[in-house]
């Protein structure tokens, strides 16, 4: 039920129901030594969508990522009218057509379908609602609902401000400018700025509260914005501006994923090891240095060669003092290495992620101390403090970061059982097999 004061939509019950798949994270016998390729970024891939369902002509992506969320998001778009074939892995192609409803998107626990195409729906004509698996109804949306509203788009929600939602277009968006606070979810501004090349005014997004995280995503779709032939000014902090205007369909070629990466470089530190990424661009528009700061402290040896990104470790593990608010998908596979370091750890800046699949702090701190970890949660982050641990079963919440940190810690430790690995297929279906093949040296 969706309810807004205005008007009153029934919509479906989207909740996954699939069921869970126990798995046994894989004990390394000895270094691993592995060189693979991965699918492309979900943050790329998703935002290339978005742009090119709005564009005035035909796009490609290349080597983008067939996972459940860019599945979803390709899926939004299709119901409100965008051709989206996705029949090739290698070669997704879109032709835009006119948005129109009525039309129901499942989000289902993917942030950036929830985030990134309301914006989107509102210059659709027609009603477009909303809703996905129950824990998304929990996440944090509320900010973005009343900037859309400030900018001409009529939207009931549930009374939290978040999901079930529907959107009733009019085929156009006023725009214009909105103060908005983003310390939730850097998403919520870079909804607004996907969709607002195709707003009336454009728009003028202004941030009002504690800093925004993950500034390297908003990063990200300034430079794809640009890339599409949007006018974008982000030279003024916590404001970021675009000018009206068509936006033209291009290939997108997409790099490889580097938070689905994290894991496999954790695993050359566990192992004391070498783990190469092939296809890493010479440039990129995620936080590659520093992913790479941060194993360097750690203990890896970090270089970007002609195949394409290696870790190697050193045979040792250290502790680490880090602000990770920039690259908060990280804590998890973070978390599990200070499990296994030789000193202490504390990982901070990371409130936010108590609203994303799970209330990661918290998970994080509940299953490491079953494994025996020496853990102290606070607000915003992690002390972790390593000690002996042993094989239990670990909870994955539906969160695929959970199940990446387990299968880090499975690789010193015998015995560490997943609940369900399944839910990588949210980023990476091939994750359970990826990484059985390399812990055995295939």
């Amino acid at each position: 039920m969706v309810g807004g004061g205005r008007q009153t939509v029934r919509v479906a019950d989207t909740s996954a129901r699939r069921a869970p798949t126990p798995w046994t994270a894989p004990t390394a016998k000895e270094p691993v030594a592995t060189t693979f390729r991965l699918p492309g970024s979900k943050s790329m891939t998703a935002r290339a969508l978005v742009l090119s369902a709005i564009a005035d002509g035909p796009s490609t992506l290349r080597r983008p990522l067939r996972a459940r969320d860019t599945e979803l998001m390709a899926a939004g778009l299709r119901a409100m009218g965008s051709q989206v074939s996705t029949l090739d892995d290698d070669r997704w192609v879109i032709r835009p057509n006119p948005l129109a409803g009525p039309a129901h998107i499942d989000v289902g626990l993917a942030g950036t379908v929830m985030r990134f195409a309301p914006p989107v729906a509102g210059l659709a004509t027609g009603t477009v609602t909303f809703d996905g698996d129950p824990r998304a109804r929990q996440r944090p949306l509320g900010p973005l609902v009343g900037a859309l509203r400030s900018l001409g788009v009529r939207i009931d929600s549930a009374d939290s401000g978040g999901l079930p939602l529907a959107v009733h277009g009019t085929g156009r968006v006023a725009g214009g400018e909105v103060e908005i606070d983003a310390s939730a979810s850097s998403q919520f501004v870079s909804g607004l700025l996907l969709a607002g090349a195709a707003f009336e005014r454009g728009v003028v997004v202004r941030h009002a509260g504690p800093p925004v995280p993950s500034a390297p995503h908003l990063r990200m779709t300034a430079l794809m914005l640009r890339a599409a032939g949007a006018a974008v000014d982000d030279t003024t902090p916590d404001v970021w501006a675009v000018q009206p205007g068509r936006l033209s369909g291009r290939a997108w070629i997409i790099e490889p994923d580097l938070s689905g990466a994290a894991p496999f470089f954790a695993a050359a530190l566990v192992t004391g090891g070498e783990v190469t990424l092939l296809g890493w661009p010479r440039t990129s528009s995620q936080p590659v240095d520093r992913l790479r700061a941060l194993l360097h402290e750690m203990g890896g040896e970090v270089s970007l060669g002609t195949e394409g990104l290696t870790v190697r470790g050193t045979g040792a593990v250290h502790g680490l003092d880090a602000d990770l608010s920039d690259v908060s998908e990280l804590t998890p596979v973070l978390a599990a290495l200070a499990a296994l370091a030789d000193s202490p750890s504390r990982l901070r800046g990371v409130a936010h992620i108590r609203g994303h699949e799970t209330d990661r702090v918290a998970a994080l701190a509940r299953e490491l101390k079953a494994l025996g970890a020496d853990v102290t949660e606070s607000h915003d982050g992690l002390e972790i403090r390593p000690r002996p641990l042993r094989g239990a079963p670990f909870q994955t919440y539906d969160d695929h970061r959970l199940a990446h940190a387990a299968a880090v810690i499975g690789l010193a430790v015998p015995g560490v059982e997943v609940d369900d690995v399944a839910c990588t297929s949210k980023t990476l279906p091939e994750f359970p097999a990826l990484w059985s093949a390399m812990v055995a040296g295939s």
